[in-house]
This record gives C-alpha cells, structure tokens and sequence, in this order.
C-alpha cells in the first residue's frame, strides 16, 4: 500500500502520465451556452472553436471528491493537491470532502494551476511512490510548491481579463495588434508581464524569465505547456535542454478549463529547482 495522491484536472497532466503516477484527477467543469459538461468530455479543439459562445468553468462537487477518495485510500492515507484557492472554490471543496470520510486526508492548495500544479503532483506521487509516508509525501507537495513557477505567453488577455483572472488589466496593450502578452502564475494568483512584440520575442522573454531562476548545480523539474500546438512547446524545451539537462521534464497540453481562462495559442514553461 501507499499514500493515494488525488487532483484536480486543472493540474494538466495527460492520460499516460496519469497512469504511469497512478494518481486519480477530478474533472472540473465547464458550461458552453446552455450545456455542462466535465472537461474530460470536451475535446480541447471543441473548446476552441466555441470558446466565444461563452464558458463558465467550476470545480468539482463535494460528492465527486468524497467518492475519489474513498476509492483511492488503502489505508496510508490521501493526500489531495488542488489549483489555486485564490482562483478557484476547489480546495474549499476539497476540504469539505475530507471532513465526510473517515480516513487520513491532507488537503493541500498549490497556489498555482496547469503544468506548474502538475509538476506538484508528479514530486508528491513519486515520494509516495517510493514508500513514503503521509507526512512525507505532504511536505514534499508543500516544498515544490512554494518552489515551483509559471510563465507562458498568450496571443491575447482578453480571456483571462474576461473572467477576471486579470481585471488590474483590463484595457492593457496586450489587446494591441501584433503584442503578445506574457502572464506568470504567482502567489495564487495571475500577473501580467511586459509584452513583447512578436511571438518570437515572447518565447524569448519566457525563457528569460527561467534563465533568471538558475540555481547552478541543482536539478531542474520542467514541464512544457501549448494549447492545440505542441511544436510550440517541443522548440521551448528543446532550448532549455540546450542550456541545462533537466531531470524531469514532459510535454503537455493546457486542459480546457486553463484555456477556457488563457484563451488559445497560450505556450509557456514550468519549472522548479532541486
């Protein structure tokens, strides 16, 4: 037996890597126009080519999380990693959860979301992997998530302005022709950064963003993130490899309750150190 590791599908991870970590994810939810669905069953494509018609996004029910960790606990314990608490009433959810089973259940808020709350999860389900235990396995969570970051770079903040992710900048030049603004997930929250002229020059400026991180001689965890464009973010990590070889390092694609927020040709890093 080990400890379960339970989250939320704001935290990005795709199937295989799911399967691999044996970890259980909680589908959120989205509504399109008058229909709900759980994210799992929108097709990222789909979101994108109705993504004006509208979408409201909210977390999982108590019941959902009740059930998943009654499933997942085999006795050692759960540990569940949730996005952000200032972006979303998940962790809350979480927490009433816990309180209605009877076992050992840490609910912990990441403060971040997509291939940066992944990368939380793939440090606590391996910990757990290897024999761990709860308070172990919790205070690695807590460890890479104080740690870990995220930048991308959007074609337009409109979304994230739109659904109040971002309202200090509402009218801000990332609405311009040609800009590309650059976010960064911090402290729970979204934040703007300067935006760049070209896409070019935002990846630039992504991985500028990294570079200024570097911690020589430690082991580097990172996660590239595209919506619909994994080119973009194969070139993204292949010039970090040119520079530093990571330790962990995957692919993945924003899940449609991130791009429903980002809006589409989001790309961006994730990372953290030691």
């Amino acid at each position: 037996m080990a400890v379960a590791v339970i989250t939320d599908s704001a935290a990005a991870l795709g199937v295989e890597l799911v399967e691999r970590l044996g970890v259980t994810v909680v589908p959120m939810h989205l509504s399109i126009g008058e229909a709900s669905y759980r994210d799992d069953e929108v097709a990222l494509a789909e979101l994108v080519d109705r993504i004006d018609e509208g979408i409201h996004t909210s977390g999982p029910t108590p019941g959902a999380f009740v059930d998943a960790i009654e499933k997942a606990d085999a006795g050692d314990g759960v540990v569940v990693l949730t996005v952000s608490s200032r972006m979303s009433s998940t962790y809350q959810t979480a927490q009433v959860a816990a309180g209605k089973t009877g076992g050992d259940v840490r609910v912990i808020d990441t403060s971040t979301a997509a291939g940066a709350q992944g990368l939380v999860v793939l440090a606590a389900a391996e910990a757990a992997g290897q024999g761990r235990d709860i308070e172990q396995v919790s205070a690695q969570a807590r460890r890479v998530a104080a740690r870990v970051r995220l930048v991308a770079a959007v074609d337009s903040l409109e979304y994230l302005v739109r659904g109040g992710r971002l309202p200090e900048v509402a009218g801000w030049a990332g609405g311009r022709l040609g800009v590309r603004p650059l976010f960064e997930f911090r402290a729970g929250r979204i934040h703007a950064l300067r935006p760049s002229l070209s896409h070019q020059a935002a990846i630039g400026h992504v991985m500028s963003q990294w570079r200024r991180t570097k911690v020589p001689g430690a082991p580097l965890h990172v996660a590239a993130l595209h919506a619909l464009d994994p080119q973009a973010a194969t070139r993204l990590l292949d010039a970090v490899r040119t520079e530093v070889k990571p330790v962990t390092a995957f692919i993945e694609s924003f899940g449609p309750v991130m791009v429903a927020h980002t809006g589409p040709g989001v790309t961006g890093l994730a990372w953290w150190w030691g």
